[in-house]
């Protein structure tokens, strides 16, 4: 399952869980670009449950969405992911610091009420 929700003018909320075919990489990755292009200042809310690696097919989707993903990425400040996966949290926190302008932090799974307030909070 791959779901993308505009929140509001400014966020986004992104949900992955399961394992990713071609087909629902296509559906999400092109909605998330849909409603990104007219955010400015966005946040994002990433939660990812029961991760398996996606379908080869997906991968090779979404590199090919990848010029049009670096685009509205830079719509957005901050990232907070919330996961059980302690090897993604860090992965997310790495990627945060190669992609200039976006801060990414991780969360636990339970740490949403964090999450959302560090989202809302550009001092911390």
């Amino acid at each position: 399952m791959f779901t993308v929700n505009k929140i509001n003018y400014q966020r986004i909320d992104i949900a992955l869980s399961g394992k990713l075919d071609a087909d629902q990489m296509k559906v999400g990755l092109d909605q998330f670009i849909t409603l990104s292009e007219t955010i400015s200042q966005g946040k994002m809310l990433y939660r990812i449950t029961d991760f398996h690696l996606p379908s080869f097919g997906a991968i090779v989707y979404e590199f090919t969405r990848l010029p049009s993903i670096l685009t509205v990425i830079n719509n957005f400040d901050r990232a907070a992911i919330l996961t059980d996966v302690l090897w993604l949290q860090k992965a997310a926190e790495i990627e945060g610091k190669l992609i200039p302008g976006l801060t990414i932090k991780a969360f636990d799974l339970e740490q949403q009420t964090e999450a959302e307030a560090w989202l809302d909070n550009p001092e911390s």
